[in-house]
């Protein structure tokens, strides 16, 4: 076989065994597209003797994932095990030292130590490729570094987590709870079993740093990022949200502003007639925002074996080209640090809904706290409940400042009529 490359997996769970039967399969139509032919050499995997349903020669097994670095026969490490600590982060710093190509899907990674990576990279002129970290089936990152490379990008935002996208959409369209819809994304592997991580925002905010460095050609932001997850969405809010001409969805946005970094990742509600509203189900999509292409849409399924595995062939196909790239689009010395936009400047109208008792004088009471905070009330709902003794009052506000809802918050909680703290969700314009 003439002009192979080697390869060595670290890690042989789902995707690791998914992607070696795609390498398999397609092994001459990418000869054909790059000239080189994949050979996957070596497999690190914990335990040698487990029973697998894809059957690979003995030889092919080592345990410690550490031997691949000094392996004369390895060209290219793609690390499957995950986590921004331990294991992976000691693999991967080790093989891009020893100059071996590294392709990853490590997100964690990736957004934490990606610019020392980044420079290790450079120094030995191998490739780190990583197109897997983000939005999985979605190549954005080799469209912000290749297919957008003459556009001066001003936002870029979307869905990052099919599922909480997943969760949300489901929501709404079967009328269920939020626990309901957990557990059926459980069951049909759309959640992890702790699916803490997609439910706060921190994987979509690893995502967003990651984004935010390519887009604008500055290191990864270690500003700390405005995240909330999507635990306290309940299926009223999403009703009224509908009402209301909305849907809500857990977006990532990163922007600059006044030449400085936001990066923020919360639920919004969007326009039910804007795309990004239309993207259900696990489905990931992402808008880039720039000059002179204007608004530019992708959109695909963010995780599981086969987008992952399309991603990982796209950056392998890309070191089998015989190309070195800069890992974030330009050299280390080209990038640049950003300073961050203060959260509490930023502006947006908001949906509260407030949960009182149900009492004369309790809605003048709560409108007062509004005037006192500078905040104009746009729509006003009021659904009392006479069995209960409460009411819902649902809030849709005018433009303000984020300073200013986080006062107005902590007055009404402090309220003697409010029941419960209330529930606050940004509107964005998308």
């Amino acid at each position: 076989m003439n002009n192979y490359t080697n390869i060595a997996l670290a890690g042989f769970g789902n995707i690791g065994g998914y992607f070696y039967k795609i390498i398999n399969k397609n092994i001459k139509n990418i000869y054909l597209k790059t000239g080189n032919y994949p050979l996957i050499k070596y497999i690190a995997v914990k335990n040698i003797n487990k029973k697998r349903k894809i059957k690979i020669p003995k030889k092919k097994y080592v345990k410690n994932p550490m031997s691949l670095v000094f392996k004369d026969d390895v060209d290219i490490i793609v690390e499957l095990i995950g986590g921004a600590e331990g294991m992976a982060k000691k693999l991967v710093f080790e093989a891009l030292k020893n100059k071996k190509h590294v392709i990853t899907a490590n997100k964690a990674l990736i957004s934490k130590y990606g610019d020392k990576l980044a420079s290790i990279a450079e120094k030995n002129n191998v490739n780190l490729e990583y197109e897997a970290s983000v939005a999985g089936g979605v190549p954005i990152i080799r469209s912000i570094k290749e297919g957008l490379i003459a556009n001066k990008i001003n936002k870029i935002y979307g869905i990052l987590n099919g599922t909480t996208n997943y969760i949300l959409s489901s929501m709404e369209n079967k009328n269920k709870s939020f626990n309901d819809i957990l557990n059926k994304a459980k069951q049909l592997g759309f959640a992890e079993t702790n699916p803490e991580s997609d439910l706060n925002g921190s994987d979509s905010a690893d995502k967003l740093r990651i984004l935010s460095s390519l887009a604008f050609n500055k290191f990864i932001s270690k500003n700390k990022i405005l995240t909330e997850g999507i635990q306290s969405i309940n299926l009223t809010d999403i009703m009224y949200a509908k009402n209301l001409g909305y849907k809500i969805k857990l977006l990532s946005i990163s922007e600059i502003k006044r030449n400085k970094l936001m990066e923020r990742v919360h639920p919004c509600l969007i326009s039910k007639n804007s795309y990004i509203a239309k993207i259900d189900g696990v489905l990931n999509a992402v808008v880039v925002d720039g000059l002179p292409i204007g608004k530019s849409v992708l959109q695909g399924e963010g995780a599981g074996p086969g987008p992952t595995s399309s991603a990982l062939i796209s950056d392998l196909c890309s070191i089998l080209k015989n190309e070195i790239n800069y890992p974030f689009g330009v050299s280390v010395k080209s990038r640049k640090k950003i300073s961050s936009f203060n959260t509490l400047d930023h502006l947006c109208s908001s949906y509260l809904r407030i949960e009182v008792k149900d009492l004369p004088g309790v809605l003048s009471s709560i409108t007062k706290i509004f005037a006192k905070n500078k905040i104009s009330i746009k729509n006003l709902i009021q659904k009392p409940d006479k069995v209960k003794k409460i009411a819902s009052i649902i809030i849709i506000t005018h433009e303000n400042s984020e300073k200013n809802f986080q006062n107005l918050l902590s007055h009404l909680n402090k309220n003697r009529y409010v029941l419960k703290n209330p529930t606050f969700i940004r509107i964005e314009s998308v």
